[in-house]
């Protein structure tokens, strides 16, 4: 299998940055800080400005304020890089955009066009809710903005099949499809990036990754925190669109895909798009829905809601090489711990050793702090006796050489080099949307759970005749 050189310095070319929904809360929790940070690590073209755009008439003074904010907040903070040189590059359009009214977005485009070469390459980057997506789309060809570009969309990426294809449908007339960067950002953690290294490099990981040695595969994205500044987002989407439709089948086909031609940006997305495919329809009876007991009590939050505050699923992988094993996929807020994990279970072997410990052999890729890969072995314990534990060792990911990229550095460097291997495919999305269709149309009972539990009783049958491995 060949191995691509993917380019790690800045980019030569000028480019200006449009952010729409710059004062949002993606925005300055994530994507803003991963900007300082590329600036921070000489990533940037060194010639580059980026243009915030929003709803509200605030002015390019307050934009930058609220930037800083934003850093002191999430980090870097300001004085740890160059915040004088990085807010100089900073402008805000106010008044909103849109294909009746370009508010001052033209303008300011242009300014900074003029400010670092008539031959910059433009980059839109849609921090925006899934609603606003459409509109976007249509004013920035309405504004003459489109040619050239490279034009980002966060997920969700539509909120079921109809609107996925509506958007998608603009989407593809207005652009190429090379112009076009779908972004779900879990595909970047260092953590599930090397899984698939892990894989694909030892014969150790890749001998055993199929069902004849895999019993289950388990993903878990949980969170004590509850829905924070997101409220009015999250009652009208909740956990099952927000996580499991995108980040947590994204994850199961990064596990589930086969073994791409070689590791071209064009090969692994097609793997994953291919493995997406294999899915099985969901089943209504293998989801679980359930809301913390005090969710409606948030500002924001209606006092009838039925929304999914957690859901967990058995999904179905129709591969010859993972046909019967379960993928449990869970997430959920105000969970018993923040873990972000992908877990395989080893079949328990036949042989002579009968009485083995309740928790089997795993191979498990924590996605937190900076990223770790655990083996989880069955071993004798110590002593004169011959009783059996499961011990594990760990491989944390930042004691290996090298400069951390956190998942929106590396993805916002992949758009400035034009690198689309960690970008979702479109028919890997319309896979993902038509599996789902037969749970939209029969939505399952909302359950109550306690704060601080892994959710309602029922995710735990999810896992029979086996255990989550986070519990």
């Amino acid at each position: 299998m060949s191995q691509p050189v993917r380019e790690t310095r800045p980019p030569a070319q000028p480019t200006v940055f449009v952010m729409y929904g710059a004062t949002g809360d993606l925005a300055r929790r994530l994507v803003l800080p991963a900007f300082f940070e590329l600036a921070r690590q000489g990533l940037l073209p060194e010639q580059w400005r980026l243009v915030g755009t929003s709803r509200g008439d605030e002015d390019t003074a307050w934009f930058r304020d609220h930037v800083r904010e934003a850093l002191e907040e999430f980090g870097p903070q300001p004085g740890e890089g160059p915040w004088e040189d990085f807010s100089a590059r900073l402008s805000y359009a106010g008044g909103g955009f849109s294909a009746d009214d370009a508010g001052s977005l033209p303008a300011r485009v242009a300014e900074a066009r003029d400010a670092v070469g008539a031959d910059a390459q433009l980059v839109h980057y849609l921090a925006v809710p899934p609603g606003a997506a459409l509109g976007i789309t249509r004013a920035i060809e309405a504004h003459g903005l489109a040619e050239g570009c490279r034009i980002v969309y966060e997920k969700p990426y539509g909120t079921d099949l109809a609107s996925f294809e509506e958007l998608d449908a603009e989407v593809q007339r207005v652009f190429d499809e090379s112009q076009v960067f779908r972004i779900d950002h879990f595909l970047a953690f260092e953590a599930v990036r090397n899984l698939v290294g892990a894989r694909f490099a030892n014969t150790l990981l890749g001998a055993v990754w199929n069902r004849e040695h895999v019993e289950q595969v388990q993903i878990d994205i949980a969170e004590t925190l509850d829905v924070a500044q997101r409220a009015d987002f999250y009652d009208a989407t909740g956990a099952f669109l927000d996580m499991i439709v995108t980040h947590l089948f994204q994850l199961a086909a990064t596990v589930a895909m086969e073994t791409p031609a070689d590791l071209s940006a064009d090969a692994v997305r097609a793997a994953r798009d291919a493995a997406l495919a294999d899915f099985r329809a969901v089943d209504p009876a293998e989801v679980v829905l359930g809301q913390f007991e005090g969710y409606r009590d948030i500002d924001g939050v209606a006092d009838d809601s039925s929304t999914d505050t957690l859901a967990a699923v058995r999904l179905w992988v129709d591969s010859e090489r993972w046909r019967g094993v379960p993928f449990l996929l869970r997430s959920g807020k105000k969970m018993a711990a923040d873990e972000q994990r992908i877990t395989l279970l080893l079949r328990r072997p036949e042989g002579p050793l009968t009485e083995l410990p309740e928790r089997p052999s795993a191979l498990s890729f924590s996605l937190l702090e900076g990223g770790r890969i655990e083996v989880a072995l069955i071993v004798k314990a110590l002593g004169v006796g011959e009783e059996l534990t499961t011990g594990t060792a760990a491989l944390p990911l930042p004691s290996l050489p090298g400069t951390d990229a956190p998942p929106y550095v590396k993805l916002i460097h992949d758009v400035l080099t034009g690198d689309r291997a960690l970008f979702t495919g479109v028919e890997g999305l319309r896979n993902a949307w038509q599996a789902i269709e037969p749970f939209q149309q029969a939505r399952p009972e909302v359950l109550p759970y306690a704060e601080g539990t892994w959710g309602p009783d029922a995710v735990e049958e999810l896992a029979a005749p086996r255990q989550w491995f986070l519990r």
